[in-house]
């Protein structure tokens, strides 16, 4: 019967009835996406321990192995019949398949696929709440709207289908879908948080404050950079965003004139003001968290009057260092923060005075790096970034910690080069998304836990190139005849000295460089307005630094030479009489 079967097959002859499924299509195409497991260290050995000390517990010495099952593994290697299942020995085979498999079971992180579109570090992720859509921004002043079930089968297919920039020659900071998925936020360099539909259309531009109100609860928007945003859990229309003008202001989606609430941050540092680099909110929207560059960590309730904050820790992370995130767990009693003094961090509401657990140094370069909690809120997931070794540039990876105890409990390298900045674990298709210094985003998921998302790349089959799929272009043979007559001529492909010098100047043509960060801007821009620079200019008026007496005797010797004002009266003008001091001391 094989011999028929395997003689049918080879004619061509279907073998069975009804539409055949591609299995074998999509397992080849998840086995090529399977990820190739780098050598490197233990994972407690790649990282130094923090000292102890009384920012809280030691975390020192490497962590501690979980229990081992001697009795599963000795079992499975003695020889002869197994023994009849019971409830115990089924306790212990499933306690052993999940020790034995952690990575798989409990990390989607043995595939991945590539998303490459940006041409500088990915600096904010994000996925609406169904994970079809992933949003991200960029240095490179870029947003890029992805679609899974848009886009085609395999890696170089993967391509955004929209792409624009939010605020012209501006960085990308912060990116969040609303709890609804239908609209989003974006913050750049700017002054002014920007609303967008899902699609991508442009709904609103909030307003901007008077930069010349000293005090912020009187101006109708912020007066300093916009640093990051947060949308509220359980209200559709409301947000907040935080700026390095020492507020967090509570916005109304709908109303784009003026914000709800302003929250001022005061500061012990002179001046009484600080930049507060992130934000956040609670699950329940009850509390709302924000972290400052002065080194605190503060905590409002969002029911209340704001003129304090009702939870404060102080040198929470290193002051002068940016913290990159702030995160609540789904009970609201637990928050981390991820800072760029190379510390992840774990507190307590109930006490919040000094940190439960810290992490070991884990190396920063981007102030925009995160840390999240998995969905089921066991471990933390953030990024290590890639420092310079003796042989070259080393490897940078995900870090996966413990919430106990925040020990390290896998890492997973990336290539030479790579550091992860964004990192977006999405509950409903478990799948983890990072937005790399390289441009671009690396998708880790596993094909038997996670759902959709990547897994519908690969099922779709890479279509065949045909005849129709060419452009007219492509199909007519192109010939060159430079000493041709003008009316012969084909111009389309002729580039004018105009054309040429208005593409040198396009920085994305190019590729040029980002400039340095130098002087008092950022990026070689200096931030000063119009009205700055005609009141630098202006004649400065010195009379009120002279003295009069001298400045009217100056003019006494012109006054007599050539007397134009004074020559009516000069023939009967007295001449002046003044007292002597030096007579009436002799007088006395």
């Amino acid at each position: 019967m094989s011999e028929d079967a395997d003689m049918w097959a080879a004619m061509g002859m279907p073998m069975t009835f009804g539409k055949q499924k591609k299995s074998k299509t999509v397992q080849r195409n998840f086995d090529q996406s399977r990820r190739e497991e780098e050598p490197s260290l233990p994972a407690t050995s790649k990282l130094p321990p923090v000292p102890s000390g009384p920012s809280g517990p030691s975390t020192s010495g490497p962590s501690q192995p979980p229990p081992a099952v001697p009795s599963a593994t000795e079992d499975s290697d003695e020889p002869g019949p197994s023994a009849p299942p019971q409830a115990e020995d089924e306790d212990e085979d499933s306690d052993f398949a999940d020790e034995e498999e952690p990575a798989e079971s409990l990390f989607p992180i043995s595939h991945e696929l590539l998303l490459q579109d940006h041409t500088k570090v990915v600096s904010a992720l994000t996925l609406d709440p169904s994970g079809a859509r992933v949003l991200s921004g960029s240095y490179d002043y870029d947003c890029k709207l992805w679609d899974f079930g848009g886009m085609g089968g395999g890696t170089g297919e993967a391509k955004p289908f929209k792409s624009w920039e939010p605020a012209g020659s501006y960085s990308i900071h912060d990116l969040k879908f609303s709890a609804g998925g239908d609209q989003f936020l974006v913050v750049s360099g700017t002054l002014q948080p920007k609303l967008y539909n899902r699609d991508g259309e442009e709904l609103a531009t909030y307003v901007k404050g008077d930069m010349y109100i000293r005090d912020m609860r009187h101006t109708a928007g912020h007066v300093g950079e916009v640093t990051a945003c947060a949308w509220h859990p359980k209200e559709v229309n409301t947000f907040i965003t935080s700026s390095n003008d020492s507020t967090i202001r509570i916005w109304d989606a709908e109303n784009k004139r003026k914000q709800k609430t302003v929250i001022v941050v005061k500061s012990k540092e002179r001046g009484a003001r600080t930049k507060v680099t992130t934000c956040a909110f609670s699950h329940d929207g009850k509390l709302i968290a924000g972290a400052c560059l002065d080194g605190t960590l503060n905590i409002w309730g969002s029911n209340s009057n704001f003129v304090r904050p009702s939870h404060t820790a102080e040198n929470a992370h290193e002051k002068g260092k940016e913290v990159g995130s702030v995160a609540f767990s789904v009970d609201g009693h637990t928050v981390v923060s991820r800072g760029m003094d190379e510390y992840t961090k774990l507190w307590d509401v109930r006490s919040f005075r000094k940190p439960i657990f810290t992490s070991p140094k884990i190396m920063t370069l981007y102030p925009e790096t995160n840390a999240v909690f998995s969905p089921d809120e066991k471990y933390i997931i953030t990024g290590s970034a890639a420092g310079r070794t003796e042989g070259g540039m080393g490897r940078g990876g995900l870090v996966f910690l413990r919430r106990d105890g925040l020990d390290v409990e896998k890492s997973v390298d990336f290539a030479p080069g790579e550091s992860p900045v964004r990192v977006v674990w999405h509950p409903k298709i478990n799948q983890i998304l990072c937005g790399l210094s390289t441009g671009s985003i690396r998708l880790l998921y596993s094909p038997t836990t996670s759902l959709n998302g990547a897994k519908l790349l690969l099922n779709k089959s890479r279509k065949k190139a045909t005849i129709e799929s060419y452009s007219d272009s492509m199909l007519q043979p192109h010939i060159i005849t430079p000493h041709a007559l003008p009316m012969f001529r084909d111009d389309l492909d002729r580039m004018t000295k105009r054309k040429r010098e208005k593409e040198r100047d396009d920085p994305r043509k190019t590729r040029k460089p980002m400039p340095p960060l130098h002087g008092p801007g950022k990026g070689g821009r200096v931030g000063a307005s119009a009205t700055q620079h005609v009141v630098q200019n202006l004649v400065r008026d010195s009379t009120r630094d002279e003295d009069p007496r001298e400045a009217l005797l100056k003019y006494a010797n012109l006054a007599d030479s050539d007397p134009k004002w004074t020559g009516a009266w000069r023939a009967n003008q007295p001449n002046p009489v003044f007292q002597n001091p030096e007579e009436e001391e002799e007088e006395e």
